[in-house]
């Protein structure tokens, strides 16, 4: 029994055709969205590739290009197809062709469901990338004159000052590396000596934030050094008070950005599946409709349109018994009483004829 059965008249199968070449052109819009999605997204994420780990971060922004590219073929082909659906005759040029359409359209729009749901699992991996870059960001801050580390610093603190955080979990992570240059330290000074023996690798650590982790929005002076030390300040207390730094870590605003962004192109991504989804339906109806049409010999007459032409079960069950014979085809038969069928040809060995066998009645 046919799934979804729908009868169909001339008229309503040439408004079909009509408005489903109408949705094959919006598709290819739809396409182009998917493309300026992914195409975005690989572009923020190449923004803060410095303080991002090599990962598979990538695979969305990619997987969404490719997705809009294929889109906009797949639809601007289907429009073409709906089109020329309209008349019974040129019909027939694509009767062969619906079938595979069909299949590989079906196909694509899974991907784009996979491309949707990417966009909400790919949180754990860009926390871990974030993690790590900014790790080393943080690490090689004081490096200017190193090569391939020397824009490190303006990086991290136009991404502190931009995205209003300090350091990668908070503000205490600058506490335990040493960010200031020893090309700025004075080393005829007694308390940067101390500090530097008192250091089991020989760094210069403070409890002090570069000016970048400043709130300018705080009603007093930025404290940046002593930030855990009470007597250093006037009316100062760092348990109790909030400090005029940024509290937040970048890690978590970078997160929150990008998982913000993700979440709006994963809700698009959603709605054009679901575009494209009924779409492919339609475009079934129309095929098994025009395709009845000519099996009745009646172009102007009532036809019979579904999903499929037998039920869920039988169809599963046809198309595996499909897959076992395509599995079987290379397989030789093997029956018994009969011999190899090369057994008989007559062969030549070194001038002497050999002779043919010949097979018993």
């Amino acid at each position: 029994m046919a799934v979804l059965r729908v009868k169909f008249t001339k008229t309503k199968r040439d408004k079909l055709a009509q408005i489903l070449w109408i949705l094959n052109w919006v598709s290819v819009v739809s396409g182009i969205i998917l493309f300026s999605l992914g195409l975005f997204l690989k572009i923020e994420i190449k923004k803060r590739n410095e303080v991002m780990a090599k990962g598979d971060i990538n695979s969305v922004p990619n997987m969404l290009i490719s997705v809009g590219v294929i889109a906009c073929i797949i639809n601007f082909l289907g429009g073409k197809i709906c089109y020329d659906c309209s008349d019974a005759n040129k019909f027939s040029r694509w009767k062969l062709v619906m079938l595979p359409y069909i299949v590989c359209t079906f196909c694509f729009t899974f991907s784009i469901l996979v491309g949707a749901l990417m966009c909400y699992t790919m949180r754990n991996e860009l926390e871990e990338s974030l993690y790590l870059g900014l790790r080393d960001a943080i690490k090689f801050y004081k490096d200017t004159d190193i090569p391939g580390r020397c824009f490190l610093k303006k990086t991290v603190d136009m991404l502190q000052i931009g995205f209003r955080c300090c350091g990668n979990n908070g503000f205490r992570d600058w506490f335990e590396i040493q960010w200031v240059s020893a090309r700025y330290l004075n080393m005829a000074s007694k308390d940067v000596l101390d500090r530097l023996k008192s250091n089991v690798d020989g760094k210069f650590l403070v409890d002090g934030v570069p000016f970048s982790c400043c709130n300018p929005s705080s009603p007093r002076p930025c404290i940046q050094y002593q930030l855990t030390n009470n007597s250093a300040h006037y009316n100062y207390d760092f348990l109790t008070e909030e400090l005029n730094i940024w509290m937040k870590g970048c890690r978590e605003a970078l997160l929150d950005y990008y998982t913000a962004i993700m979440r709006s192109i994963g809700i698009a991504a959603l709605l054009i599946w679901l575009f494209e989804l009924s779409v492919l339906i339609g475009v079934r109806y129309l095929q098994t409709a025009m395709k009845n049409v000519l099996l009745l010999g009646d172009l102007e007459g009532e036809s019979d349109g579904w999903l499929l032409e037998n039920s869920f079960v039988e169809t599963a069950k046809y198309n595996i018994n499909i897959i076992k014979t395509l599995g079987k085809a290379n397989q030789i038969s093997t029956v018994s009483g009969m011999n190899d069928p090369n057994i008989d040809v007559q062969n030549t060995n070194c001038g002497k004829t050999a002779t043919k066998s010949i097979p018993a009645a």
